[in-house]
């Protein structure tokens, strides 16, 4: 039976290209409230493409934009597989850095160009695909319930109530998420890990007002001048993260898993050079590949103070902020690790000044046992649909419905991606190569059939 749904699938192609251009054509911006009505003809959109592939359909309402559930015939004794994706996409800007429109899908060099190409509209659109394949062919032999959520490129907001809420209709043996990438071109993976996150905002006020540099410099705290001092505190000479308490939970790594990430074909000298970077740093005693994937980090990502556009203003700015995020590793705890933060910036700044520190969100780390019968199912479904072994890897990002589907559904998850490192997620001119679509759609095709096993 799979020859004949492959063979579908094959023949096929042209037809799945136009229906995906019609997906990217909609800009299911979430986070644009210009774009809402986008984003519910999207989610209509997909539901009305899903009824057409042999699945009931509903678009439900949230307390923001609407989630997409939809499922098979339910046979009793089957497997049951809860398949997540999600149908928005990050805004377009800057739109002159698009060699193509964002939302008119062009096709260039084996790859098909759009915004939500990769991430995750062409994942998603792949396991469509198969569904419509298998349902030429009498339909899948598992039990699927889809839910394809509009709020993930907003952090997910409404997600955890509706999966409270509707716990019964998703309950599932296992999840599958297609919104991570391969190892490298021809080289698929499963990933079995991800970092959490603990993102922070650290704000520091003195004068109730900006001063006069000449007329006040040296006389009163500059909260700029503090503030970076504080942050520089947030790392030792030797890379890692000066924050106490901050690797007692860390699990270490094995050495089966040092060895095997040891033998991956990964290129630094190709890495630094696609960065355009000479060397490469991070906390001693670890490779690359350890440190993007295994170790915690604390990274500054903005910095807000004072004068910032053209020419002069000798101003000492009245505050200073800074947003920082720290990716976590299986057993830190988001919780633990917040407070710890909050802890050594308040005792590190000086007591002139008010200090305001503020959590914005977190996400725990995930790890997926490696003997899991699922991910061996997973493995030997990549072998047919890309025709080679496939690697296990960790990611060094964060995908909260993971922890969250544990958490509320107490289930484990299929990491399964399609996608290519090189595919600018978030960038301009966001790509998903064609030949990764196709391998996709059939390695979905081929793992509903081996899930069909799953005891």
């Amino acid at each position: 039976m799979i020859s004949n749904v492959l063979n579908t699938l094959d023949t096929t192609r042209p037809q799945a290209i136009e229906n995906l251009k019609s997906f990217l054509r909609i800009p299911s911006i979430s986070t644009d409230p210009d774009r809402a009505g986008d984003v519910q003809h999207c989610a209509d959109w997909l539901a009305q493409q899903l009824v057409e592939s042999g699945l009931s359909a509903q678009v439900l309402p949230t307390g923001g934009h609407p989630v997409v559930l939809a499922r098979n015939a339910h046979v009793p004794g089957r497997p049951t597989v809860l398949l997540y994706g999600h149908y928005d996409v990050q805004p377009a800007e800057p739109l002159e850095q698009w060699l193509s429109p964002a939302f008119e899908p062009t096709i260039r060099s084996g790859a098909i160009y759009a915004r939500g190409a990769v991430d995750d509209k062409g994942q998603v659109w792949a396991h469509v695909e198969a569904l419509r394949a298998w349902q030429r062919h009498g339909g899948i032999p598992i039990n699927i319930t889809m839910l394809v959520e509009g709020e993930e490129e907003i952090g997910s907001a409404h997600l955890a109530d509706f999966m409270r809420d509707h716990r019964g209709a998703l309950a599932a043996d296992i999840a599958l998420i297609s919104d991570t990438d391969q190892f490298a071109r021809g080289v698929p993976a499963i990933v079995y890990g991800l970092r959490g996150l603990a993102y922070m905002e650290v704000t520091i006020t003195a004068a109730d007002h900006d001063l006069h540099s000449g007329l006040y410099g040296g006389a009163v705290p500059n909260p700029a001048n503090i503030l970076c001092e504080v942050l520089a505190t947030l790392h030792d000479e030797n890379g890692r993260v000066n924050i106490p308490g901050f690797y007692e939970d860390v699990a270490p790594l094995t050495d089966a898993e040092r060895a095997m990430w040891a033998s991956l074909p990964f290129d630094e000298p190709a890495f630094k050079q696609e960065l355009a970077l000479e060397t490469l740093c991070g906390e001693e005693g670890f490779s690359t590949v350890e440190r993007r994937w295994a170790r915690p980090t604390c990274d500054i990502n903005g910095l807000t103070s004072g004068y910032q556009g053209p020419g002069a203003k000798t101003v000492i700015a009245s505050k200073a902020s800074a947003k920082v995020s720290m990716r976590l590793v299986p057993n830190q705890d988001p919780a633990k690790i917040e407070a710890a933060f909050t802890r050594a910036i308040r005792e590190r700044c000086p007591a002139n000044v008010t200090v305001e520190v503020v959590s914005h969100h977190g996400a725990e780390p995930v790890l997926i046992p490696l003997d899991s019968p699922a991910v061996k199912l997973a493995a030997e479904a990549l072998q047919v649909g890309f025709g080679h072994p496939a690697v296990f890897i960790r990611e060094g990002g964060s995908i909260p419905v993971v922890s969250l589907i544990r958490r509320i559904l107490g289930i484990d998850s299929l990491l399964v991606g399609f996608g290519l490192t090189d595919d600018r997620v978030h960038a301009p001119n966001e790509k998903f190569d064609l030949n990764c679509f196709y391998n996709g759609a059939r390695t979905a095709a081929t793992l509903y059939a081996k899930l069909a096993g799953l005891k």
